[in-house]
């Protein structure tokens, strides 16, 4: 008697792994596994309370700290463990994060430093309102790395290569990230420097009278984006090979600050005085891309993280929010009992810490995870971390799992000011919907168009 009987090579389907491990085929049918959603949301709703309970997103505080309110970071786009502050009484400290003491102290400025830009050349641009931009050496063949605090205004030359004498004080100060002999200033005029010459090659003012903030894009290099202060509240795009200003968008209230995003070189982020955070498509200023909400204080800082898909916003009201890119409310917050209102921020280059300067005269370091650890991990807990972060994704509507994830602790300063704005937005609302039932000739603009109060662009002819 003949029996036929199918046979096959695990050889054939299976890949290649240990001799050791039995790989054996899964069948994904899902009837034969009916358990298999109850499991993974358990599994789901556990990782959320870990990731809850392991949250300790302040790491610490660099060295002693300055004398006076932190102002102005730079970070280092050369070295993930340097970068430079500037305070309020004209110092700038130079700090390595992996010891997390300063380098290097320089009394730069007679007042507030108001900009601080660092350039891959191991130089620093610094300005203030004193008049003056000087450039420094921040190598350390340059300097003594054993200055301390009583000789820092003894060695106030050490270091410096370059001054250059303005016509008014200055408010922010860029480089050029594709010619390293250009850089720009904001203040009563914006004004293109080459840094070997004494006075500034080009002025870009567009009927302005006080420029807060100059920003180069840094993949678009000609594109440079200004804030004006005042009552302006302008946002104004330059472009370096015409020369000329390219167009304006005015808002309704003043904007503190503004970051380029360095993946998509077309968009940009402001930080404005109505406790909101806006994304721009330069191309299309009649609406922003995207409203940030839940502060109660003007944001004052702002920053991309260098993958583009997180930013963060430090505010007035003394607290660090996070946020996905592509979501309107923050992800996270971070506040301590005794930092005050903070005035800085900063991503590290490998986007894992962030950087804060605040009025208290300390910068702080964070974790941009808050549960996240640097410790080494085996494969097998990363394949565990990733798992559980797929199975978050997956539940994160589930009304438990969003309960936990999203829950916080938050002052009751701030917490009282956000039930008090929350009523003053809904009563805005009814007096708006009010008006629109009553006065059907009125616009109905999108939330992502009230903020903007017009538009406009140079014309050829205007000299």
């Amino acid at each position: 008697m003949k029996v036929k009987t199918i046979s096959r090579s695990s050889d054939n389907y299976v890949p290649v792994r240990n001799t050791q491990e039995s790989s054996l085929p899964r069948n994904l049918n899902p009837a034969l596994h009916p358990f298999e959603r109850a499991r993974e949301y358990t599994r789901a709703l556990q990782a959320t309370k870990l990731e809850r309970m392991f949250a300790q997103p302040f790491i610490g505080q660099l060295g002693d700290g300055h004398r006076d309110g932190v102002y102005t970071l730079s970070k280092n786009f050369k070295n993930l463990s340097q970068f430079a502050s500037g305070s309020g009484d004209g110092v700038i400290k130079y700090w390595d994060l992996v010891s997390r003491d300063e380098i290097i102290s320089f009394k730069a400025h007679h007042g507030m430093i108001s900009g601080l830009c660092l350039t891959p050349q191991n130089q620093m641009l610094s300005c203030g309102n004193d008049k003056y931009i000087k450039l420094w050496s921040v190598d350390t063949d340059d300097f003594e790395n054993n200055i301390n605090d009583n000789e820092i205004y003894e060695s106030k030359n050490n270091g410096l290569i370059k001054t250059f004498i303005g016509e008014h004080s200055f408010s922010s100060i860029d480089y050029h990230h594709d010619n390293k002999d250009l850089f720009v200033t904001g203040g009563a005029q914006i004004q293109l420097w080459d840094i070997n010459r004494s006075k500034y090659i080009s002025n870009l003012s567009w009927d302005i009278n006080n420029v807060s903030k100059v920003k180069f894009n840094r993949t678009e290099t000609n594109i440079i984006a200004s804030l004006s202060g005042g009552s302006e509240n302008n946002i104004i795009l330059y472009d370096l090979r015409t020369n000329t200003p390219i167009q304006k968008c005015i808002t309704n209230l003043k904007n503190n600050c503004i970051c380029w995003n360095p993946m998509e070189s077309f968009n940009f982020v402001t930080g404005n005085e109505d406790h909101n955070a806006y994304l721009w498509d330069m191309r299309k200023l009649k609406k922003s891309l995207n409203i940030y909400k839940d502060h109660v204080g003007a944001i004052m800082d702002i920053d991309i993280s260098p993958t583009g898909q997180e930013l963060i916003t430090g505010s007035y009201d003394k607290t660090l929010r996070i946020y996905n890119i592509n979501e309107g409310h923050s992800k996270d917050i971070y506040h301590t009992k005794r930092m005050q209102k903070i005035f800085c921020c900063s991503y590290s280059m490998d986007s894992k810490y962030i950087l804060t300067g605040s009025e208290d005269t300390n910068i702080r370091i964070w974790r941009s995870n808050a549960s996240s650890r640097s410790a080494i991990k085996s494969s097998k807990q990363r394949s565990k971390l990733e798992y559980d972060e797929k199975l978050k994704e997956k539940f994160k509507y589930m009304p438990e799992i969003r309960r936990i994830s999203k829950h916080r602790h938050v002052p009751k300063v701030v917490r009282q000011a956000q039930e008090i704005k929350r009523i003053e937005i809904d009563s805005l609302k009814r007096r708006q919907n009010n008006n629109k039932r009553y006065n059907k000739d009125l616009p109905n603009l999108s939330e992502r168009e009230k903020h903007i109060r017009g538009l406009a662009i140079k014309d050829k002819d205007e000299e």
